[in-house]
């Protein structure tokens, strides 16, 4: 139910003849609104908003409405703490719908509104939202601000707690880039969603890539509420593929689709099987790089092998110039004692090893997020086995959005 205050307004055409301060109006917890002008003032539109002057419990998911009858809207302003608040005009300008607003926290809203004889209605209104009774926060974004990284690269979003609504929380997620892109979210977890793009299509190279998160006062379960917005910029950098065959014993690098490497390698020599995985295997299939170490500190602990019980396989290396593809243990690095091998055997534990001067060239020319297409094994690489996850179809991916539907991100 709307609460109406009756108030003269003369205006000549154009011009507001008095500006209505509300202060005496207030709406309740259930969202009232303030209303001003009608027929009885002179032909004067009449302007409702809603949550109402000094409303101190508004619901943050449902913003600020402007509605206004008998005329149209000319102005609508939505502070907070002095700078303006996003909103949409509708198409016949009678009403303006505001973004979620943040919880527990004071704005301040201006209108006015003409009639098709000119005479208008101006009204201000102070409200406060209420509190999150509980807080929904991104914790963590991937890649990080301001990064260079690989036409491969997910966007990995995690949140503080698990996403009862995940729908309006995806909803509140926005990709946009300089080059066209058709993406999707899929959500890995109650507290994770990742952004990627289509398979075989990756990002377009050497461009930016921005995310907002929309998430203040997005109502994201019972009695939670996002309570911050989040931006992130990164950068794509050159289209880096690298593709390894475990038959041939070789990696060739290509650099925007032009041959720059290739060297011999070693990959994994097999022969250890567990629960029907031959876990010394190198995986086949789309492999995104996911961090450098140098040096990386590899032990047969991963095995369930002291390092130190070198009867049964045990081993303790420090390998330098190690950049990992996968959650499995799975490198491209550097080998010098496996050189003998390289180009001939496969020797290693599922690292792809590689000449030392090799592995440096190729530490310092990847970025996070390049892809990795490893063929020849018999060992498939899991979808969720580190960023593999080009290895899920197209359309099961975008069956795990909230929204089961692409993005296009330009």
């Amino acid at each position: 139910m709307q609460r109406r205050v009756s108030a003269g307004v003369r205006a000549g055409a154009g011009v507001a003849g008095a500006l209505l301060l509300l202060t005496a109006c207030s709406g309740g917890e259930d969202g009232d609104g303030v209303t001003v002008g009608g027929k009885g003032e002179a032909g004067a539109p009449q302007v409702t908003v809603t949550p109402g002057n000094g409303s101190g419990q508004a619901h943050p998911e449902q913003g600020v409405t402007v509605r206004v009858t008998g005329g149209t809207i000319e102005q609508v302003t939505l502070t907070r703490k002095g700078k303006p608040v996003e909103g949409r005009l509708s198409q016949d300008r009678t009403s303006w719908q505001s973004r979620t607003l943040r919880p527990g926290t004071q704005y301040q809203v201006s209108a006015v509104a003409k009639s098709p004889k000119g005479k208008s209605t101006s009204v201000q209104s102070t409200f406060t939202t209420m509190k999150a009774p509980v807080a929904l926060n991104i914790t963590d974004v991937t890649p990080m601000q301001g990064e260079k990284v690989g036409v491969g690269m997910p966007i990995i979003v995690t949140f503080n707690r698990p996403v009862e609504d995940k729908r309006a929380v995806e909803q509140a997620l926005e990709v946009k880039s300089t080059k066209p892109a058709t993406g999707a979210w899929y959500w890995t977890a109650p507290n994770q969603v990742i952004f990627r793009t289509k398979n075989g299509a990756y990002w377009q190279a050497n461009q930016t890539v921005t995310l907002r998160a929309r998430l203040a006062g997005v109502k994201a379960g019972k009695r939670t509420y996002g309570v911050n917005d989040v931006a992130r910029r990164f950068t794509i950098g050159d289209a880096h593929v690298a593709r390894v065959s475990t038959r041939t014993k070789r990696l060739v690098a290509t650099s925007n689709g032009q041959r720059v490497k290739s060297w011999p390698i070693s990959a994994g020599k097999g022969g250890r099987v567990v629960n029907g995985v031959d876990t010394f295997l190198t995986t086949s299939g789309i492999h995104l790089t996911m961090g450098k170490e140098n040096p990386a500190i590899m032990t047969s602990e991963w095995m369930g092998v002291d390092p130190k019980d070198k009867k049964n396989g045990g081993y303790r290396e420090v390998i330098p110039w190690a950049v990992r593809i996968s959650n499995s243990g799975e490198y491209v690095h550097s080998m010098a004692a496996t050189m003998w091998a390289q180009g001939r055997q496969n020797v290693s534990h599922g690292c792809v090893n590689s000449p030392p001067a090799y592995a440096k060239w190729f530490y310092n020319w990847s970025y996070r997020g390049d892809i990795v297409i490893i063929t020849g094994s018999a060992r498939r690489l899991e979808w969720n086995n580190g960023w593999s996850y080009y290895q899920m179809s197209w359309n099961r991916w975008v069956k795990g959005s909230a929204l089961d539907r692409e993005v296009t991100t330009s």
